[in-house]
């Protein structure tokens, strides 16, 4: 009785997928480069008051006709996701204080 599996039962095909994340896992690491190159981490974060400045400096939304829409929902969702950052920010005791 077949059941549309070689011999293998698949498993060299498992194998091969183990090798293959192996090897993507090391072109990652090249690709990110030295972590000891990277800048201290900050123990404090500090809320933005533009949460939609870097997406905004990309241009309008390519959704022909609905450009402006688009943008004003993006930028409500971008707003949204500072607040809650900012909070779990608060509860944990990260934000940094104004001078």
């Amino acid at each position: 009785m077949s059941n549309g599996r070689n011999d293998g039962g698949g498993r060299g095909q498992k194998r091969s997928g183990k090798r293959r994340r192996k090897s993507s896992a090391k072109a990652m690491r090249d690709f990110w480069g030295d972590p000891a190159r990277l800048p201290e981490e900050s123990e404090r974060v500090r809320i933005t008051t533009q949460p939609a400045a870097v997406v905004q400096s990309l241009g309008p939304p390519p959704l022909t006709g609905q450009e402006q829409a688009a943008g004003h929902y993006f930028e409500a969702v971008y707003e949204r996701a500072v607040v809650m950052a900012g909070a779990l920010a608060a509860a944990s005791g990260l934000i940094e204080e104004d001078d």
